[in-house]
């Protein structure tokens, strides 16, 4: 059985000279919450109205459920957007913006108001429906515009950065609420930002974006510990990247000494680029480490102490760590083999993916 909802062949988007996106493919299936992650203007929100019919590709196919939706309009496509100002009408009160897409449609009455009413308790707005706009905090404001765009019964949900005009406390709070509507409705769920900590917190799937092509995709666990070249190692989370060489597998050479890895299937000698992430870096005490190292500075960030550290040939280290650090202090660095990822230089998630494969077998 195909379980796929949403293919892209080749899609390539062009205004003027400016490629939006570049020869771009891919599919998703029913069920799943994907997240297109990257800076502005990478083509995120690109994707997004090319499903939704309010763009056109430039060349390439669109499918959904296996159909060509190159000619279908926006009404006619099972998709409804939830824009980042959320588009509700002040004027309305809750019940009137929820229904005002299946009044359009012309919807029987005694329909509109059941399916209103069964909308709102999905998003715990029950009792809400005589409420105005303007007494209603932006969280409940938010619930109304994804109330208005499930109320269709969409087969996907396509969400641009949603959460980005609300507070931290309640922005953190919505992620858990759209994760868990998105698991009880079994719907496909699209949703566009460019904060990786949203990403990694909420996503199946995630599409990291960089000049409108895909630089890699895979679960949040992949992307942070197998990124697959420095732009994403640097895009999701914190990371030490520093120059380095392959001498064999499972063998790298960085800051003028060799450590075992477990990485493998690259050339002997080949120039490589390390990352190691800053919570797997290890403070200790002068003989007891890798690695020396002199400490810079330090901030307390809450759940730990960012420490900045320098080696002896220069490279800047990040750790965090629950324990404080001495400023000025000379320390060893320690970390596992297992904390070292080696990126090729212009390696394609394919290639990445078949070296990977190649490895295990």
């Amino acid at each position: 059985m195909n379980n796929t909802i949403i293919s892209f062949n080749n899609i390539s988007k062009v205004y003027g000279d400016n490629y939006v996106l570049k020869d771009v493919s891919f599919e998703l299936e029913k069920g799943k919450f994907y997240t297109l992650l990257g800076a502005s203007g990478c083509g995120k929100t690109t994707i997004l109205r090319l499903i939704a019919g309010f763009a056109e590709p430039t060349s390439g196919d669109i499918y959904m459920d296996g159909k060509n939706i190159k000619n279908t309009p926006p009404n006619k496509r099972k998709v409804n957007t939830v824009f980042q100002d959320y588009a509700l009408f002040p004027h309305m009160n809750v019940f009137d913006n929820v229904a005002f897409g299946l009044s359009v449609k012309k919807v029987d009455k005694d329909i509109i108001r059941k399916k209103v009413i069964q909308t709102l308790k999905l998003v715990q707005l029950s009792g809400f429906e005589d409420r105005s706009l303007s007494e209603m905090s932006g969280g409940q404001r938010q619930r109304v515009a994804i109330a208005r765009a499930l109320v269709n019964e969409p087969d996907i949900l396509l969400l641009d950065e949603p959460l980005s005009a609300l507070d931290l406390k309640l922005r953190t709070d919505m992620q858990y609420e759209l994760r868990e509507l998105q698991q009880r409705l079994g719907i496909t769920f699209i949703f566009v930002t460019h904060d990786q900590e949203e990403a990694l917190a909420m996503s199946d799937i995630i599409f990291v974006l960089n000049n409108g092509k895909i630089e890699q995709s895979g679960s949040p666990v992949d992307i942070y510990d197998e990124p697959i070249n420095r732009y994403v190692a640097d895009f999701i989370g914190e990371s030490n990247i520093i120059s380095g060489k392959m001498i064999e597998d499972n063998l790298v050479e960085f800051v003028g000494q060799r450590f075992e890895c477990v990485d493998a299937g690259m050339r002997e000698n080949e120039p490589v680029e390390i990352v190691i992430r800053p919570e797997d870096v290890e403070i200790r005490p002068v003989g007891s480490g890798k690695l020396k190292a002199k400490v810079d500075t330090q901030l307390f960030r809450g759940v730990h102490y960012e420490i900045i550290c320098y080696d002896n040939q220069g490279n800047e280290w990040m750790i965090h760590s629950t324990k404080k650090a001495i400023i000025d202090s000379d320390v060893d660095l320690y970390f596992d083999a297992d904390a070292i990822h080696v990126m090729r230089f212009n390696e394609s998630e394919e290639e990445f993916d078949a070296r990977l494969e190649s490895y295990e077998e």
